[in-house]
């Protein structure tokens, strides 16, 4: 059963505490990465049909997959994954960014070019569960970028086939290759390529411990989006809540992981013990119902404080994935959220409503790290590069300035570099 506190009862910095991995798993991966290196494709072969129980033919997926993951899908689906993806498109394309120049003294000029990296590498859970809705909110933004090529890998089923509906999904997002590996040796073939897979210099996408630790030890050699943890919801709900409603939203993300943080953060008591009787209703009846007992019964928490305000204070300081304010006029508090990573407006704005459909992104900065981080974006898909044009007349201006500034440092031939090109001193 899920725990109830009044504020103060449990330190701020708890209420997201969660059960450690039980797996030391920087030496499984570090030995993983090493072996993909030294073997490439076979290595991922023998991973395959070690962790999967599949033995393949071909890493890549593909057209005739490609071909009967379509025909098999509904055609309902198809329109429902068609829809989303206009709405993730329009919403992705705002934030396009670019190139400039400006204009200085004596003709100089200053600018900063936009361009897209070449290859991103979209990594896509296939373990408990499957997740269409990824492929299209990590790749989209990708496309939109201008990225030349999208390499997906996502682990296959014994049967040596990818889940119909992200091949699918694949389709519709525009992703360019398809492979069928997953865990930490996916991550390492896309960051140092195989005879099979390229090279990228990006990956992105969620996984579990093992894809998060390999993630960690190849930034560097590729970007990375970031060190994604267990999934984390934060309800602030007031007294006219429904507590049908806000169990249902803390389920909704319980069912993901047994470590992940299912919270709500209440100005009412009877609000607190009706969302506890519910969530006893409710979690029976889910399919994931295990993982979904053993989430709410280890991290899960109910915190009544005094206000909303107050509640929207403990979410700051925590900083959640996803925060839902389920309270009659949600705008009236927006201005007071300062850390989350996306926020749902209101009653009828449930977290799933962003994970599937609406447009923002859903791969989101966990424990914490939206205090100074970002959900995924066309951002992420992006480089940018600077020049600098000074004209004589500008330059030597100013090169006296450049060697004084130099010299301050100790660095005599930076300085050197600009008095040697007045022509006052040849």
């Amino acid at each position: 059963m899920i725990k109830i506190y009044e504020y103060g009862q449990v330190e701020n910095k708890e209420i997201f505490a969660r059960m450690a991995p039980k797996a030391n798993v920087e030496k499984i991966v570090t030995d993983i990465i090493n072996d993909v290196r030294e073997n490439g494709d076979a290595a991922l072969y023998r991973y395959c049909e070690k962790f999967d129980g599949a033995k393949l033919d071909c890493l890549e997926v593909t057209k005739a997959e490609f071909d009967e993951a379509l025909a098999v899908t509904e055609p309902e689906f198809l329109r429902i994954l068609e829809s989303a993806a206009k709405n993730i498109r329009l919403f992705h394309e705002q934030q396009k960014r670019q190139s400039f120049v400006v204009s200085g003294e004596n003709g100089s000029l200053l600018g900063q070019r936009v361009l897209p990296i070449e290859k991103a590498g979209l990594y896509v859970p296939g373990g408990t569960a499957a997740y269409p809705s990824t492929v299209l909110m990590d790749s989209i933004p990708a496309k939109i970028a201008g990225v030349e090529e999208i390499v997906m890998v996502t682990p296959p089923s014994k049967d040596g086939k990818v889940n119909s509906a992200i091949l699918a999904a694949a389709y519709i997002a525009g992703v360019d290759r398809v492979f069928k590996i997953g865990g930490a040796q996916a991550v390492a073939a896309l960051a140092y390529g195989t005879e099979s897979v390229p090279q990228v210099d990006k990956i992105v996408g969620p996984g579990n411990a093992f894809v998060a630790e390999a993630k960690k030890q190849v930034f560097g050699q590729v970007a990375i989006d970031m060190i994604a943890g267990p999934s984390e919801i934060l309800v602030v709900a007031d007294a006219t809540a429904k507590p049908e409603n806000v169990a249902a939203d803390l389920l909704s993300q319980a069912e993901h992981d047994k470590l992940a943080s299912a919270v709500l953060v209440t100005d009412s008591m009877a609000l607190a013990n009706a969302v506890s009787a519910e969530l006893e209703k409710q979690i029976p009846l889910l399919e994931r119902a295990e993982i979904a007992r053993e989430s709410i019964d280890n991290n899960g928490k109910i915190i009544v404080a005094d206000t909303l305000y107050a509640a929207i204070e403990i979410s700051n300081e925590l900083a959640p994935e996803h925060l839902e304010l389920c309270v009659d006029n949600p705008f009236d508090y927006l201005d007071a959220v300062k850390n989350a990573g996306s926020i749902f407006m209101g009653k009828y704005c449930p977290e799933a409503l962003g994970d599937y459909y609406a447009g923002p992104n859903h791969t989101l900065p966990t424990g914490g790290t939206a205090r100074f981080s970002s959900p995924l974006s066309v951002d992420d898909f992006i480089k940018k590069s600077q020049f600098i044009y000074y004209p004589q007349e500008a330059f030597e201006a100013v090169a006296r300035d450049v060697d004084f500034f130099a010299r301050k440092e100790g660095l005599t031939a930076h300085g050197k570099s600009a008095t040697v090109r007045l022509s006052e001193d040849k």
